[in-house]
């Protein structure tokens, strides 16, 4: 197993080296001059997704379609992924993710407004779409659409499931094995608890997307917010270091982080790598995941479902990753060579009695409502590569996943998804630089020109 993690880890550091961080990081400046600041407009999309009445053909509202986004993106990436990103690269790794958070919400309007564009109505009457369609119908590339989907199908297995289901079950031993009562059921609770989350899984996704959003849409908001009140309460509790902490993360972006204590040490390529790679992970602006469920938003026009769509990252990384980092940075746990779900655990212990189980809950929640999220991705790109018939094949293999993954090693699962997260992304970001000019038209034509309500006509001047 140490020969593959470390495998793994060589090929992960590969994908995320130089060139890819450039074109990631290029794209998301690029479409913010192209689209004239799009993110100036943030107020008014959260606006518009608040919105649950049916607005447009689709499958699901616009609301459930963004908290099924959210679903898959507040999850670990908010949490365990941000300890990792300090863990690696230092303080300075929290400005980048932020940063990415900031520039990538053109891109993730970018995506997803291609995404609703190009969509198709599949033969089961539900709306089909994402950067596959996109690739096949905008660039005529199908070739490249199938790349896409197969690394999606593949991917999502990494980033959606197994890492998930690994969070929780790793973070759940270390709760019992902390107490002399429960520590002889440490090692065998990430059976049960991989057994508990594959019979949750189940119940929901065999219902399809029409499920998954009714779920999303009840228990995202009440889990982002009961994550953020336990986040709030930690910066009350060490108000007074929070400006030295903040100043730190910002020292550190740019000229990185010297060992201390149990710290390695990281200079600043490590905290742009760390900070972008998990910050994808979080947002997942560029990877091309959320617009698959864009797509079957029902909505008036392709700039409102874009609009909607470009508020998952803001509240993701501008918001909750940022304040996770702080806490993460505030806790100083990261000095003793704390890691992952452990150096985060360690911060919330600060919250007397029930600290720990705020996380706990929080994670939980975060993990199952990501699991929901991705299985859609999943089996939408499943079902491009080889119809209908393969929706419910890959749904079986998505449950079987969540109790692999529960006992895998968390560093193979972690590289695995950061080299699926990195080669799916090249794909959807050569789309959107290549359709820039789709872009600027219908965001014209849409906002620019005061036609937000209008109805949306596709480019084949037929409904979609």
């Amino acid at each position: 197993m140490a020969a593959i993690e470390n495998a793994l880890k060589i090929v992960a550091d590969w994908v995320w080296g130089p060139p890819l961080l450039i074109l990631l990081c290029g794209t998301h400046i690029f479409l913010t001059i192209r689209l004239r600041v799009i993110q100036r407009y943030i107020v008014t999309a959260i606006k518009i997704s608040l919105h649950r009445e049916r607005e447009g053909q689709g499958d699901v509202s616009q609301f459930g379609a963004l908290t099924t986004a959210l679903a898959a993106t507040i999850g670990t990436g908010n949490i365990v992924g941000v300890a990792t990103a300090v863990a690696a690269g230092g303080p300075g790794a929290v400005l980048w993710m932020w940063l990415t958070g900031v520039f990538g919400i053109a891109t993730k309007y970018s995506e997803a407004l291609l995404s609703v564009h190009y969509r198709v109505t599949n033969a089961r009457g539900e709306m089909a779409g994402g950067p596959m369609y996109v690739l096949e119908r905008g660039l005529k590339q199908r070739w490249l659409g199938i790349v896409f989907a197969a690394l999606t199908a593949v991917a999502a297995f990494g980033i959606g499931c197994m890492v998930q289901a690994n969070s929780i079950s790793s973070m759940i031993k270390e709760l019992l094995a902390r107490f002399e009562s429960t520590a002889g059921f440490a090692d065998s609770s990430i059976w049960v608890t991989g057994a508990v989350m594959t019979a949750l899984t189940a119940v929901v996704i065999l219902g399809g997307i029409r499920w998954i959003a009714k779920v999303c849409e009840r228990l995202v908001p009440l889990m982002a917010l009961f994550y953020v009140a336990g986040c709030l309460v930690l910066l009350a509790m060490h108000y007074q270091s929070v400006p030295a902490t903040v100043a730190l993360i910002f020292k550190s972006a740019f000229t990185g982080h010297a060992a201390i204590g149990g710290f390695l040490g990281a200079g600043m390529r490590e905290a742009i790598r760390f900070g972008v790679a998990r910050g994808l992970f979080s947002n997942e602006s560029g990877l091309g995941s959320a617009p698959i469920v864009a797509a079957a938003a029902q909505t008036r026009n392709p700039v409102r479902q874009a609009l909607v769509s470009s508020t998952g990252t803001f509240w993701d990384t501008v918001i909750v990753c940022a304040i996770t980092g702080i806490v993460v940075v505030n806790s100083g746990g990261w000095q003793q060579g704390l890691k992952g779900a452990a150096l985060t655990q360690a911060a919330f212990a600060d919250i007397p009695v029930v600290g720990p189980t705020v996380l706990a809950i929080g994670l939980l929640t975060f993990v199952f409502s990501t699991i929901l999220g991705w299985s859609y991705y999943g089996e939408k790109s499943a079902e491009y590569l080889f119809g209908g018939r393969a929706v419910l094949p890959y749904r079986v293999l998505w449950v079987i996943a969540v109790l692999v993954g529960s006992v895998a090693s968390l560093p193979a699962v972690w590289a695995f998804a950061d080299i699926a997260n990195g080669l799916m992304a090249v794909p959807n970001l050569i789309s959107m630089i290549a359709l820039s000019g789709v872009l600027v038209a219908l965001t014209r034509e849409y906002l620019w020109q005061g036609n937000l309500e209008r109805v949306a006509t596709p480019i084949d001047g037929k409904r979609p």
